[in-house]
C-alpha cells in the first residue's frame, strides 16, 4: 500500500473495522502498541530493540500479523515549533522502507510530547525509575496509537 501523511488520508486508506499498531519510533528502541478490533482503546504492548532495518522491520512486522492488524500508525517526532528535523527523516525513512514489505497502510501522528505524557503517566502511578525504563517506548506508543484513535472518531462523529 502507501504511506499517508496526513491523519485523515490514512483514516480513509483503513478498513472499517481492525486493529492498528502504533509505534513509538527511537534511535535505540520501538515501543509498541495496539488497539482493539474496534478502535476504542490503545494498550501499550512492548518495546522491541533496534537492531538493523530487516530485523527491526520484521520483529513489527510479526506482531502486526500476529494481531491481524489492518493499519500502521508512526509517531511523527517534530519539532516543538512544527518544524522536521533528522528525528523525523529517519521515521519517514522507516516507514518508506517498510511500506515495501507490507500491503498495510501505514500512517504518521504528531507524537510531540507523547513521551511526556507517558513518564508523567508512570511517575503518577508510582512507578520505578528502573521500571519506567523499560516501558516507557511503549507507554508513549500507547499514548500515539491513543490520541489518533481519538481523532479518528472525531472524524467519524463530524457531519
Amino acid at each position: 500500500m502507501s504511506v499517508f501523511d496526513s491523519p485523515e488520508e490514512f483514516a480513509a486508506a483503513l478498513p472499517a473495522h481492525g486493529a492498528l499498531v502504533g509505534l513509538d519510533f527511537g534511535e535505540k528502541t520501538i515501543g509498541v502498541a495496539v488497539s482493539d478490533a474496534f478502535r476504542s482503546v490503545a494498550t501499550p504492548l512492548e518495546t522491541v530493540r533496534r537492531k538493523k532495518f530487516t530485523l527491526d522491520a520484521g520483529q513489527v512486522l510479526e506482531i502486526a500479523r500476529g494481531r491481524a492488524v489492518s493499519g500502521l500508525l508512526l509517531g511523527l517526532p517534530r519539532n516543538m515549533d512544527g518544524t522536521e528535523g533528522p528525528r523525523c527523516q529517519s521515521t519517514r525513512a522507516f516507514a518508506r522502507n517498510l511500506s515495501r514489505l507490507t500491503d498495510l497502510p501505514i500512517g504518521f501522528w504528531d507524537e510531540r510530547l507523547s513521551t511526556v505524557a507517558a513518564e508523567r503517566a508512570l511517575l503518577e502511578a508510582d512507578t520505578s525509575r528502573k521500571r519506567r525504563a523499560e516501558v516507557i517506548d511503549h507507554v508513549a506508543a500507547g499514548y500515539i496509537l491513543q490520541g489518533f484513535l481519538d481523532r479518528l472518531r472525531h472524524l467519524k462523529d463530524a457531519p
